[in-house]
């Protein structure tokens, strides 16, 4: 059961997060607009949709990692449970009775550095190998991350986190197979501890079966208590392992909604033509293509490619509750019988 079924205050709070960059033309690239949602405790969020439709950037942009000239506004509260005592709280901030919370849009590179990356957040890459580096033993960057977190775990206790074999931390990264090197960034993530993880696209480049290591990982992570805010294109291994399932078009978050619900009954068009461009699901393109983020149609960005738009689609929608946990960003929602081929088709799976 996830934090937000127990009604519990989420360890991440994103609200009205924009990133937009400036060409040299003046054109503005809006990568990011005004994304919304919570994250909680022991919960796996999956953010699924198209390459280039801001999933990347979003995440990025709540560890600081952003490129040169990005432009950010909102926030992004992750719950501190225990700031050290005098610490400078630049970026600090709170939501209703919850206990303070650290603004990391807001915050500056030392506090970012010193507070966040790799003990309040960690992140799992998306290439492993090229994540490592390929002169040193998991061994040694492994002890390295360690100590530069102040953390008096042993290597080995905090490879068998990731359940990276003992026998293998003095190999080099090209020593080791796919599955291996995801575990051992895995191992460099949790070092820290953090309450938060983000796996952006941690399943490039593997074949199923390793998938399906990777998916059971992150899922006895969240089990753990762990916040998981999973990126992926994946639309099966997001359904393996995430409660819930945010989707994203051209910068926009346009549908939230538990995982079961997602899969039965889509209520935005794009989700649902997300889904009936699987193979399994008779492989049907989504016509027309992702807009340029420097030229966005007005209204509904789905608008051109939509088949219900209509007159009042000129608007743009915003997220709106939906009968149970849901929210969805469109005038016509799809309200139809739900459908359960996914469920059935993955019930093994």
């Amino acid at each position: 059961m996830s934090g937000a079924e127990n009604n519990a205050e989420p360890v991440l709070r994103v609200h009205e997060l924009s990133v937009r960059f400036r060409r040299r033309d003046d054109a503005a690239v809006r990568a990011v607009a005004a994304a919304s949602f919570d994250a909680y405790a022991g919960e796996c969020v999956a953010l699924v949709g198209e390459s280039g439709c801001g999933k990347s950037m979003l995440t990025s942009a709540l560890v600081g990692l952003l490129p040169a000239g990005a432009e950010i506004s909102g926030s992004a509260l992750l719950r501190d449970n225990n700031p050290t005592p005098g610490q400078d709280s630049a970026g600090s901030a709170s939501w209703g009775d919850a206990p303070r919370g650290l603004d990391v849009l807001a915050a500056g590179e030392r506090v970012l550095r010193e507070r966040v990356r790799g003990r309040m957040v960690g992140l799992i890459p998306q290439s492993p190998l090229t994540s490592l580096t390929p002169v040193r033993t998991i061994r040694s960057q492994l002890a390295e991350t360690l100590h530069e977190l102040g953390r008096t775990t042993t290597v080995e206790a905090a490879g068998a986190r990731a359940h990276f074999p003992t026998d293998h931390l003095d190999r080099y990264p090209h020593e080791l197979s796919g599955g291996l090197a995801q575990r051992a960034v895995t191992a460099l993530a949790l070092a820290g501890e953090p309450r938060l993880l983000l796996a952006d696209e941690p399943t490039t480049g593997l074949d199923r079966p390793l998938v399906a290591e990777t998916m059971r990982a992150l899922r006895e992570m969240t089990d753990r208590g762990r916040t998981v805010l999973l990126v992926t294109h994946d639309l099966a291994a997001a359904h393996s392992v995430a409660d819930r399932i945010a989707v994203m078009y051209a910068g926009r978050i346009v549908e939230i909604s538990p995982t079961a619900g997602f899969f039965d009954h889509p209520a935005h068009p794009y989700s649902r033509a997300l889904l009936d461009a699987l193979p399994e699901r008779g492989f049907t393109p989504i016509p027309g293509k992702s807009p340029e983020l420097t030229r966005l149609p007005t209204g509904c960005v789905f608008r051109p490619r939509c088949p219900r738009a209509g007159p009042g689609c000129d608007e743009a929608p915003r997220l709106a509750d939906l009968p149970g946990d849901g929210s969805v960003a469109c005038w016509h929602p799809d309200t139809a019988t739900p459908d359960h081929r996914w469920q059935t088709e993955h019930a093994t799976s």
